[in-house]
């Protein structure tokens, strides 16, 4: 199928770097407001769907990932003032729902709470973060309208379901941590100058709202000094209201600490930690007695405990020792639980307040454990278990005697019995040992001709560990085998595994992704004829930057709302707090060399041929705005030699991701799917979507 790519124009912005100058020719890409932009989108988006809508099996894709799709999911239930609370989708319903029963009485008494499926027609307009005060009689929630990062706050009288304040807007990055049953703390940025979309926001800051007051009239707690920016700044209060905590960060890794004594109204905010080398945060107290989760001098992180009246690093003791494997805690029922991940597989220990370990928890299986979350009052809380073949299950725990009992297993038309998934290790560039999960059907025969995703991320210390995903089930379904690697920049192994892909190590991850598929050949799952490389956001860069160092290494390149344009990246809405990862043009000629080196957009060469590519982005992405894409796509149908389609799906009306209604998921991913089978000669056989 031969493509007519529409005609992008090109111009003569120059920048200078240290001397060198750097021609940037979609520039006028970047102006997402612009009618050039939108006339540019229509086109892009017309050639691309006239591809997709004539690869003869879409719609029998569709029709089998919409009834794979189409099971009652539920999650953990939660306990609020007198009621049990539960999110549920019936199977298509676009966001899900909450439902609600009284604590005592029968599940199936739950009626609908609250429903974002009615927030607008088309599911465009989703549920955020939720947050109930202490009493649980009210609720403060956020919603995101066509999946932007900016959300606006409403706040619910649980008992009528009723609006009962004006609602909070121009918010971002924020949660809601309720003081009593008085006001909650939130978090946002001053509105940028020009598109909201776009432009940047670098001065993060903690409000009051006190319920009963106008939002003008919410008090400014941290943050707004012109010459002390913080991109991030989140902030919360101790389970028995007894202390503010404040967490600025300038980068996505590494925050300072700060508490304040909401018992005395003349209190200051008392300092924890004054710099950004570590992650730190207050997982509990009793008293004045705080308990701090940190990786300082701990890369794998441990929990040490001090006093509220003088808690700086020099008066913490060990109460929870770092081990081998990297600690994700969390309390519940008068408990530490604290989950390792061992070569990204759970592993979860009960301890007290003491610092005694009560007993390891059984777990199901091998894969992904999550929740062990409840009140110090509650003598039950519930967890997830999933991995790559299984879906999530959702366990009752008994907290004092340590069993579990099933409480939901989703009845989906998917058996996991018919697949395996295992673990391998394979050797990186330089000699280092990365794991990786390679999940297939059971009767595979390996003869390297297997229809191949190899996913990764490598950042942000971000850990892929295993779990169910539909889309993934459909993709092994027909044959197809899901590759995920754990790539340093991950937090799989700690802060030295993160560190060891942030910066000018960036190649590492790379190397590590482009390895895995090196393994993938030499053990004849595949072959770079029938591999396609999939990441999004972190993982898009991933993915531009291997088809660019090695275009020959995969027949399918699916790179999703990525960080394409490595120069200027932080330029854009809140692009500069990922400076910790990547570095920055500024920083140094060196670093701008580095990264100039392996920027996607400025790497694409004319005369070679680059694998078939299909670019996912959303127009109203405003975390890694789609300039990014928009500019990979110019210079790759610009350059692009031989016949493999390099296109760009831009959905509309959708961001980076969270909150995309599922009617819009199932067709990205049909879209993805058979763009990828098509190109690698595949179809699918009828028996295969019965």
């Amino acid at each position: 199928m031969i493509v007519k790519y529409p005609k992008t124009k090109t111009v003569d912005t120059v920048d200078t770097y240290f001397n060198t100058e750097v021609k940037d020719p979609y520039r006028w890409l970047e102006d997402d407001r612009s009618e050039a932009t939108e006339a540019w989108v229509k086109a892009q988006n017309q050639s691309t769907f006239g591809y997709l809508d004539n690869i003869p099996y879409r719609e029998e894709l569709k029709a089998r990932l919409s009834k794979l799709w189409n099971y009652e999911k539920i999650g953990a239930p939660f306990k609020e003032g007198g009621y049990t609370y539960f999110y549920k989708n019936d199977g298509l319903q676009n966001q899900y729902v909450i439902y609600r029963y009284k604590t005592g009485e029968n599940p199936s008494t739950a009626t609908v709470f609250l429903d974002p499926n009615t927030f607008k027609e088309d599911g465009t307009v989703s549920l955020g973060g939720t947050s109930f005060s202490k009493n649980g009689k009210i609720l403060a929630y956020s919603i995101s309208e066509g999946g932007s990062d900016w959300r606006k706050i409403l706040v619910m009288d649980t008992e009528t379901k009723t609006i009962i304040e004006d609602t909070l807007i121009d918010i971002k990055f924020s949660g809601m941590s309720w003081y009593k049953n008085e006001g909650f703390y939130y978090s946002s940025y001053d509105k940028p100058k020009g598109s909201e979309l776009s432009a940047k926001t670098d001065q993060h800051q903690v409000y009051y709202h006190k319920l009963g007051t106008p939002q003008k009239e919410d008090q400014l707690i941290y943050g707004g000094k012109p010459n002390e920016k913080h991109r991030y700044i989140y902030s919360s209060v101790t389970e028995d209201n007894r202390y503010l905590l404040i967490s600025p960060r300038i980068s996505t890794s590494g925050n300072k600490l700060f508490i304040k004594d909401l018992t005395n109204p003349n209190s200051q905010l008392i300092t924890i930690l004054d710099h950004t080398d570590s992650d730190t945060y207050v997982i509990d107290n009793v008293g004045s007695k705080l308990f701090l989760v940190t990786n300082l001098n701990a890369p794998n992180k441990k929990i040490v405990s001090v006093d509220a009246s003088n808690p700086t690093p020099d008066n913490w003791v060990d109460f929870i020792p770092e081990t081998e494997n990297v600690l994700s805690p969390s309390t519940g029922g008068g408990y530490f639980f604290t989950e390792y991940m061992v070569d990204a597989v759970s592993k979860v220990f009960q301890y007290d307040y003491n610092g005694k370990l009560i007993r390891e928890v059984k777990l199901p299986g091998v894969g992904s454990a999550g929740g062990f979350g409840a009140k110090k009052e509650e003598t039950t809380l519930y967890y997830s278990f999933t991995n790559y073949k299984t879906p999530g299950n959702i366990y009752k725990y008994h907290i004092k005697n340590g069993t579990s009992e099933l409480l939901h297993k989703p009845d989906i038309d998917f058996n996991p019995d018919n697949y395996e998934t295992n673990q391998v290790f394979y050797n990186s560039k330089d000699g280092t040992k990365v794991p990786m999960i390679i999940t297939h059907k059971k009767d595979l025969e390996l003869n390297s001709k297997n229809p191949t995703i190899l996913y990764g991320y490598g950042g942000f210390n971000i850990s892929l560990t295993p779990s169910f995903s539909i889309a993934n089930a459909i993709w092994m379904e027909q044959g197809g085998i899901l590759a995920v690697p754990n790539l340093r920049g991950g937090g799989e192994y700690g802060k030295a595994w993160h560190d060891a892909g942030t910066k000018m190590q960036k190649q590492n991850v790379f190397d590590d992704f482009i390895a895995a598929a090196e393994y993938l050949f030499e053990n004849n799952y595949t072959s770079s004829e029938y591999l396609a490389i999939r990441g999004g956001s972190n993982g898009g860069l991933l993915v531009g930057a291997t088809v660019t160092q090695r275009p020959d290494l995969a027949k399918v390149a699916l790179p999703a709302v990525g960080v394409l344009d490595m120069l200027r990246y932080h330029t854009f809405t809140a692009g500069a707090g990922w400076a910790y990862d990547y570095g920055t043009a500024e920083d140094s000629k060196a670093m701008f060399e580095y990264l100039k080196g392996y920027s996607p957009v400025h790497n694409v060469k004319s005369g070679i041929e680059y694998p078939a590519t299909l670019i996912t982005t959303g127009d109203h992405d405003d975390r890694v705005v789609p300039a990014h894409s928009f500019k990979f796509a110019a210079e790759l149908q610009s350059k692009q030699t031989g016949n493999n389609p390099t296109l760009i799906r831009i959905e509309t009306d959708a961001g980076h991701g969270a909150g995309t209604p599922v009617s819009k998921t199932i067709e990205q991913y049909v879209d993805i799917f058979c763009f990828t089978l098509y190109n690698m000669g595949f179809e699918i056989l009828p028996h295969k979507v019965n």
